[in-house]
């Protein structure tokens, strides 16, 4: 194996046991054991365990803020970036469960970055311009953009977490009543909202 190969053997079996156990209940020794090398291969590679943890949150803060990235396409109509921005967390969470369950724990690393509160800050400030361009565009104040952008992306973020362990109803489904109660908002809630098709 290269040395290369060692190293995503290593981030792989780190970032299993991590999202497992979490970050104080895992150790290198039980890195090292699972991944059937000895524990100055781990030191060798990452310095420790806070390494290889840096490494494979770095790695998902870059996974996750690509996909809602391009969910916030400012270029759509903003009733289908918000079913876009919830479609895509979902399926961030259905197909990386793994790195969203060691983003969504506290990091154990104090860093202003890479964590995921600081990555839905990011996204609630993309947002913020994207609402106060629909605030002008309504006549509405846009002073206020900030805090709705911050209320719209927690309330994202926090369903995800929700629906980690959940998974029911479907992410679609899940989705679609997110928009319905961002877009409709309580006193215009639909009955049985739906994703529109594309």
């Amino acid at each position: 194996m290269t040395a290369r190969e060692r190293r995503e053997q290593l981030l792989d079996v780190g970032r299993a046991l991590f999202a497992e156990r979490g970050f104080q209940a895992t150790s290198v020794e039980e890195i090292a054991a699972r991944a059937d090398v000895s524990k100055p291969v781990v030191y060798e590679h990452f310095g420790g365990k806070e390494g290889m943890y840096a490494v494979i949150v770095d790695r998902e803060v870059e996974r996750l803020t690509s996909v809602l990235t391009t969910a916030l396409a400012p270029t759509r109509h903003p009733k289908v970036i918000v079913e876009s921005a919830a479609l895509a967390l979902l399926d961030y969470i259905e197909s990386n469960t793994d790195g969203f369950r060691i983003l969504v724990r506290d990091s154990p690393v104090a860093q202003a970055t890479g964590t995921f509160s600081s990555l839905i800050g990011d996204v609630a400030t993309q947002v913020e311009h994207l609402l106060a361009d629909q605030f002008a565009s309504r006549g509405l104040s846009t002073t206020s953009a900030p805090m709705y952008a911050q209320m719209l992306v927690g309330m994202i973020a926090l369903t995800g977490q929700w629906w980690l362990e959940a998974r029911s109803p479907d992410k679609r489904e899940v989705a679609a009543h997110l928009v319905n109660l961002a877009w409709n908002g309580l006193g215009q809630l639909q009955a049985g909202p739906s994703l529109r098709d594309r």
